[in-house]
């Protein structure tokens, strides 16, 4: 008998997280965007193996692109392999579009790439999130909230 999965928790299967960008970034939204990829590289991350770290996207002739995203080779794929760091392109709704250039139109906002994984679907997805990038003392300042917010829960789990 097998084990049925709860409703209320999506079923995703995250293969690539940029945890870097909530260091070096305000996230100001999140949109979550389909990817165009080849068969090749499907394969590759359903393995797991793909980098969204020194990724960004871009709006370039009124479409939306991954550039820099690292997807490998996928082993068993012979002769219809992928190029490793290809731009692919990313799909949105066309209002979600004004939307994004509406939003890396305003001072110092980019577009970072946050996660790539599988929906409950089985499908393909980036989440990406406008973002205003943080000067040096921001970090600072985020690093001493997190440091007080692990020593607080140290002193509330020894003495509650």
């Amino acid at each position: 008998m097998r084990a049925m999965a709860r409703k209320d928790q999506p079923k995703i299967k995250l293969v690539a997280e940029n945890r870097r960008a909530r260091h070096d970034y305000f996230i100001e939204d999140e949109i979550e965007a389909g990817i165009v990829l080849e068969g090749s590289e499907v394969k590759s991350l359903r393995n797991g193996k793909a980098q969204i770290t020194e990724s960004y996207a871009s709006i370039e002739g009124g479409e939306l692109w991954l550039i820099n995203g690292y997807i490998p080779a996928y082993s068993q794929a012979k002769t219809f392999g992928h190029d490793e760091r290809r731009r692919r392109k990313l799909l949105v709704h066309r209002s979600q579009l004004a939307r994004l250039h509406q939003g890396i139109g305003r001072q110092g906002m980019t577009l970072v790439p946050l996660k790539l994984y599988f929906n409950e679907r089985g499908v393909a997805k980036l989440l990406l999130g406008i973002a205003r990038g943080k000067k040096m003392a921001d970090k600072r300042e985020t690093e001493k909230k997190r440091d007080w917010q692990r020593e607080k829960a140290r002193l509330l789990k020894a003495h509650g």
